[in-house]
């Protein structure tokens, strides 16, 4: 409000619950009943995960699903009723270049963002009848940002003890800008991400045999630091 010409009701903030689903129809009416209506929804709710497969619990990989699949869906569908209506909107949701791979110490996380890489991609093929709404993924690789922080492991309830270095990550606010031209430019499927990683998900597109022995190799190295207490290291990707 200080360094713009908005003014307060051009501003609402509402607390949200992505697992809450009961609660995402009446989240959407607050906010068309003080817009009016909906131009862009961002999905960007979610937590990753660092833990191996035969180490996690089944209740976690439920959770991250609950989060981070069923949370999001069940927000859209509420926003996307209204653009329907106006037949006109943007749906962004920030996926992750593990959408597009896969990676060791991040299966329920992988999964889920698989799957929301399967709904929408499917979800575009529905709305042909709509040119005017856009469906956006937004495919981040490494962010410094507090989600390993927050990572699932192998029991609810657990905390990572620790979070590793970030400096190596792309800065938060590169990420979000090159988000921003992806948005403004409709592109549907954005990869972000700075060297190696961005050429690792060309590698997993044009030549996945080769991307297989590569992740092979660099998962076997992010096991052992894993394991060894070292969550991220220079040309690790996490």
């Amino acid at each position: 409000l200080e360094i713009s010409s908005l003014s307060e009701n051009d501003i609402l903030v509402l607390r949200l619950d992505l697992t809450d689903r009961s609660s995402h129809e009446a989240a959407t009416n607050s906010v068309l009943k003080h817009f009016g209506k909906i131009d862009v929804l961002v999905n960007n709710g979610g937590r990753s995960q660092r833990s191996l497969f035969v180490d996690t619990n089944l209740d976690v990989y439920s959770a991250i699903i609950e989060l981070n699949y069923l949370g999001t869906i069940s927000l859209t569908k509420h926003v996307l009723n209204h653009m329907i209506q106006r037949k006109k909107g943007k749906i962004v949701t920030v996926s992750s270049v593990m959408g597009i791979m896969g990676a060791p110490l991040a299966t329920g996380y992988c999964a889920s963002k698989h799957a929301l890489q399967g709904f929408f991609n499917s979800l575009r093929t529905e709305l042909t009848d709509y040119p005017e709404i856009s469906i956006l993924q937004i495919c981040p690789g490494p962010v410094q940002s507090q989600i390993i922080q927050n990572v699932f492991t192998e029991n609810l309830g657990k905390s990572l003890e620790n979070s590793g270095d970030q400096s190596h990550k792309m800065p938060t606010d590169r990420c979000a800008r090159l988000t921003l031209v992806s948005v403004a430019n409709d592109v549907k499927e954005a990869w972000i991400s700075d060297q190696p990683y961005l050429a690792v998900c060309y590698l997993w597109q044009y030549a996945p045999t080769w991307a297989w022995w590569l992740m092979n190799r660099m998962g076997k190295r992010r096991i052992q630091n894993f394991k060894s207490g070292i969550v991220s290291v220079q040309g690790a990707p996490l």
